[in-house]
């Protein structure tokens, strides 16, 4: 397949890259102190996305959205990227919930959360990592579900519920089998409006020592309808691989544009700063920081565009038939980020240590996201599992015919 951008793709890819650069960029030191005027700045830059057409392009356009196919997407994704800002002010961040909630949500609860939520009335957010358990292996899980008189009655404490504190709802996963059942088929998903007693926000958990969003929630007796239960009973695994399948290479889509600008700020403070006589692009040291950063990023991208080729020739959908494609690009592309925005810092010395450039905050998300979604030892293991079965079985990994 051929990875350039389509000729169909790229008036809106430039108009996003227009708008992150002229308009969400500059704005991140306000956006970062948050308060009443980044509320308002967000709002704006909202409505300015909406105005021009750049809103929520990758959900569907039956859901009010610009209805971008998915490989499409990639290459708008990338661009957005450039700024941990960009989801929110193009109205892409809700995009797994969107999804999650299009496929499994009834009239109601469409009604209610789902069509408000494409147009950025409410925030989600989502819960299923617990403070004490590995989340690597969700099947520990201790916060239960227990139907009763009509009701669930959610107990538990959950963290990393990104942006609790700002949410109209929270999707919970829930115990709610008996002991016995097979873990895979134990949980559920129900979701809670965040105003519900017993819904307690215990803190925002600082990561990195950054303030964002991910917070701990405890569930005292927390009551909500029956039917508060999205998909059917006990397939809360199914609906979350179907989330983070698709959700782990939009963060790789994301990392790709992270790195491009710490790529640009590099390769800019090269060219700007002499040390000893000489520009700094002249020294071989440097040079090498360019050659390896421009081979790591190729290679996440191009890996990434597969991924995505994959995903959206599959015939199951959601990431199902490129498991192996999404565990590989999720380890790469975490680790290219991690390393290029690594360089960058160094390039520029001591000023990549403050906070006069965007890569001191950079390189704390980039350290993140080989945690999120799964940490990177996950995906190794359990890429190489679903690689060598094939052996196993007396078959092979033929690449050019992957």
């Amino acid at each position: 397949m051929a990875f350039d951008i389509p000729a169909s793709v790229r008036p809106v890819r430039d108009a996003v890259h227009a708008f992150m650069t002229e308009r969400v960029e500059p704005a991140e030191p306000v956006l970062r102190r948050g308060g009443d005027e980044a509320a308002a700045l967000v709002a704006d830059l909202q409505r300015e996305a909406k105005a021009e057409g750049l809103w929520a392009l990758g959900h569907p356009r039956e859901l009010g959205g610009g209805g971008l196919p998915f490989l499409d997407y990639v290459y708008v994704n990338e661009v957005q990227g450039r700024s941990e800002f960009g989801q929110l002010a193009l109205g892409t961040y809700t995009l797994q919930d969107s999804l999650m909630l299009h496929r499994h949500a009834g009239a109601e609860q469409r009604e209610r959360f789902l069509e408000p939520l494409v147009r950025a009335e409410i925030n989600p957010s989502f819960a299923m990592t617990e403070p004490g358990i590995s989340g690597s292996d969700p099947t520990q899980l201790t916060t239960t579900a227990t139907l009763e008189d009509g009701e669930w009655v959610v107990r538990g404490r959950k963290w990393f519920t990104t942006f609790a504190n700002r949410a109209a709802y929270t999707t919970v996963m829930c115990r709610t089998e008996p002991e016995g059942t097979s873990p895979y088929l134990s949980f559920s998903m129900i979701l809670v409006p965040t105003d519900t007693p017993g819904y307690t926000i215990v803190r925002d958990t600082p990561v990195l020592g950054l303030d964002g969003g991910h917070c701990e929630v405890l569930y005292d007796e927390v009551r909500v309808p029956e039917g508060n239960l999205l998909g059917p009973r006990g397939h809360g695994f199914v609906i979350a691989q179907e989330r983070l399948g698709p959700g782990r290479i939009f963060h790789c889509m994301r990392f790709l544009g992270q790195a491009q600008r710490a790529f640009d700020l590099m390769c800019a403070r090269l060219h700007e700063r002499t040390a000893f006589g000489e520009p700094l692009y002249k020294k071989q040291l440097l040079q090498q920081h360019v050659f390896d950063s421009y081979a790591e990023i190729q290679s996440a991208r191009l890996l990434t565009l597969q991924a995505a080729h994959k995903i959206d020739s599959g015939e199951q959908g959601l990431g199902a038939e490129a498991r192996v494609e999404i565990g590989v690009v999720k380890v790469v592309a975490a680790r290219m980020l991690n390393n290029v925005v690594d360089r960058a810092v160094q390039v520029h010395g001591a000023e990549g240590l403050t906070d006069d450039t965007p890569l001191g905050h950079m390189y704390r998300h980039a350290r993140a996201g080989r945690i999120f979604d799964g940490p990177d030892e996950v995906h190794v293991t359990t890429t190489a599992r679903r690689i060598l079965k094939e052996y196993g079985k007396g078959g092979n990994w033929e690449f050019a015919l992957r």
